[in-house]
């Protein structure tokens, strides 16, 4: 999934490695509570949530590191400040930050492609968990069946909820881009004799 789409603006207050941290610790409660609900195992959801934590946290915070470099030359009020503006497709009230908005729009936009060329993948494992969970229905306890039809359903709305939800965040991004063009348009110098 579009790891840099789904940081939201207070995250990027923090600098790289505390949008990790936050990002992977989420992670790792989330997919632990669903190792301890279907293995019914205290060590093997420890094991997955120190591992996905460690694993998805530098992965946040690489890529939202690459994705839009301009971030490292901000405080964290600026970044969240540029974030906030461009996910709600506002213009930015400090002239200097439009150039950023530009740049974090254009991030959202190559992050959204690069997700799109992934697509057939979240296919073939939705298809993979719906005759797992058939399975576990008919052969599992109840634990293993709840955990298994709550992976569908967070599939399903990974296919059928989240594309939809991507595109206005980038209908927005778009509007957002459009109006720090224009600040900065109206800031450049002419070249009037």
């Amino acid at each position: 999934m579009d790891g840099v789409i789904l940081v939201p603006g207070w995250m990027w207050r923090r600098e790289p490695v505390g949008r990790g941290a936050v990002a992977g610790l989420a992670a790792g409660v989330f997919f632990g509570a669903f190792v301890l609900l279907e293995a019914g195992s205290w060590a093997g959801a420890l094991v997955v949530f120190v591992v996905l934590s460690l694993f998805h946290g530098t992965r946040v915070a690489r890529r939202t590191d690459r994705a839009w470099p301009g971030a490292r030359d901000l405080d964290g009020a600026e970044r969240a400040t540029v974030v906030r503006a461009t996910r709600r497709g506002e213009a930015v009230t400090d002239p200097r930050l439009a150039p950023l908005v530009v740049e974090y729009a254009g991030a959202l936009r190559r992050t959204a492609e690069e997700d799109r060329l992934r697509r057939w993948i979240v296919v073939l494992v939705t298809v993979l968990a719906v005759a797992l969970a058939v399975n576990d229905t008919v052969t599992g306890p109840t634990g293993v069946t709840v955990a298994s039809w709550l992976v569908v359903a967070l599939l399903l709305a990974d296919l059928l909820w989240w594309p939809r939800r991507r595109a206005r965040l980038l209908d927005r991004a778009g509007r957002a881009e459009a109006s720090a063009r224009r600040v900065t348009a109206s800031r450049e110098p002419t070249d009037d004799p």
